[in-house]
């Protein structure tokens, strides 16, 4: 995969905790879809754009009844990677991330909590689907050098955009860092 930087977003920085998050956004020059990274105090984070129909693929793979293959397909989903790149044991809680979308007028609204994997989960049981390998872990003790990747979920429409605010801890020290302007991929290729 080739990566290149968009030139005015390739490096935006700003204030986590007590020190600076850097956070990078890189095009695939293939598909033309967009990554974050946010590196901060020994936690990396990528968000991945991924279209509705590689969501719809996905599921359709594993049988999953049409109509929740489009409910799903209908967030704003990315491919997730955390990486513990500290020295000591490091935690997450999904329940702990927020979202902010933009109105019409470009104002940020209230913070929305991320959709957790312990949710899907008890929709899909009701549903009799008991599939669950693609979404990120709902939470996650890391040691040194661990990682995790799964889906994230975000309901808003295709092509929003919003500042992601995560939190984390190293130890007992709490953190919280914000990736700004993140967009939610377009329905198709065809549309970048």
């Amino acid at each position: 995969m080739i990566i290149k930087f968009l030139p005015a977003l390739a490096l935006m920085v700003f204030s986590a905790a007590a020190n600076a998050s850097v956070v990078s956004v890189h095009t695939n020059e293939t598909t033309g879809l967009l990554t974050w990274t946010a590196e901060d105090n020994g936690f990396t984070i990528e968000l991945i754009q991924l279209t509705p129909d590689f969501i719809r693929a996905i599921y359709e793979k594993h049988n999953f009844p049409a109509d929740e293959i489009e409910r799903v397909a209908s967030y704003c989903i990315f491919g997730t990677i955390l990486k513990n790149t500290s020295k000591q044991k490091m935690s997450y809680r999904v329940s702990d991330w927020r979202y902010t979308s933009k109105d019409r007028n470009g104002n940020m609204g209230q913070a929305l909590p991320v959709k957790t994997k312990t949710q899907w989960l008890a929709e899909w049981k009701k549903a009799g689907i008991t599939f669950s390998w693609t979404l990120l872990p709902a939470a996650g003790d890391f040691s040194v050098g661990d990682w995790q990747q799964g889906f994230t979920t975000i309901k808003l429409p295709r092509e929003s955009e919003f500042d992601f605010m995560y939190k984390w801890k190293l130890g007992d020290m709490a953190y919280t860092g914000t990736i700004k302007n993140v967009k939610c991929a377009p329905e198709s290729l065809t549309d970048i």
